[in-house]
């Protein structure tokens, strides 16, 4: 098990300052990497055990010295980055990227929904809970969802099975990883 964080407060201070002084795609895509990395150094501060991980040898070599490797990817990725710089590319789809990478079996990422709806709950208090997802219903949907426009396609790319869940409610994802029913979303692929 490894941890890819999102870019949280440190991501949104980057889309702020976008706004303001309107950064290039490029600038916009590191800074919100390198969020990432702050994001997760927060995480390692919080969590008993957990270690950063500036590679993904270090992630396994922690991970087999039963650490919980937590994935700053700014290093990985300003080496290896392939994915474009764009807002349509957040902390979902490098996740599943370098979930490919690590060669995982499954991916789940903890959002502060309950997984994918019908409408945004936020907004909507008719929106329905999405259980279970094909990867084209979820490539062809127009709903916004609680993922990035490119985390489809690294999905198709990687064919990994995928959960969204509500990282809140932590019961829910102790039962995932049991492989117990809860209440999320399933992206088949």
């Amino acid at each position: 098990m490894a941890i890819v964080p999102g870019g949280g407060p440190f991501a949104d201070e980057v889309r702020l300052q976008d706004k303001r002084v309107g950064l290039s795609a490029e600038t916009t895509h590191l800074m919100a990497i390198f969020a990432m990395d702050q994001y997760g150094l927060l995480l390692c501060d919080l969590l008993n055990n957990a270690a950063p991980a500036t590679t993904l040898r270090a992630a396994i070599n922690f991970a087999g010295r039963k650490r919980l490797p937590v994935i700053l990817p700014s290093r990985f990725l300003s080496t290896r980055n392939s994915l474009r710089a764009s807002w349509d590319v957040t902390s979902d789809t490098i996740a599943a990227y370098l979930a490919a990478r690590l060669q995982a079996k499954r991916l789940i990422l903890i959002t502060d929904v309950d997984g994918l709806f019908s409408k945004d709950p936020k907004k909507y208090s008719d929106a329905k809970l999405i259980l279970s997802i094909s990867l084209e219903e979820l490539s062809r949907s127009s709903t916004r969802t609680c993922v990035d426009k490119a985390f489809p396609s690294q999905l198709r790319k990687h064919k990994l099975d995928t959960w969204i869940i509500n990282g809140l409610e932590s019961e829910r994802f102790e039962s995932l990883i049991r492989q117990e029913a809860t209440t999320a979303t399933r992206i088949t692929v």
